[in-house]
């Protein structure tokens, strides 16, 4: 892969993400025992993770598209 192909880039965000995908971070933390104190903290930590996980990959999304819109300087 060109690490400079923004379709690329673009159909790498649309396959996978880099990040655990919220659903199978929620999982990972579900499958260990904790504590009600802790379990409260890492369940806050996982809203941000959420909240932020969403909004970067909106980010990334816009900044692909508008890339990808342009016409490629030659070389």
């Amino acid at each position: 892969m060109d690490r400079y192909d923004a379709h690329q880039a673009l159909e790498d965000l649309e396959d996978e993400a880099r990040l655990p995908h919220p659903v199978r971070l929620r999982d990972m933390i579900l499958r260990v025992r904790l504590d009600p104190a802790t379990a409260l903290e890492i369940n806050r930590k996982f809203q941000d993770y959420l909240a932020r996980y969403g909004e970067t990959e909106r980010l990334a999304r816009t900044i692909l598209e508008s890339i990808t819109a342009q016409v490629p300087k030659s070389s």
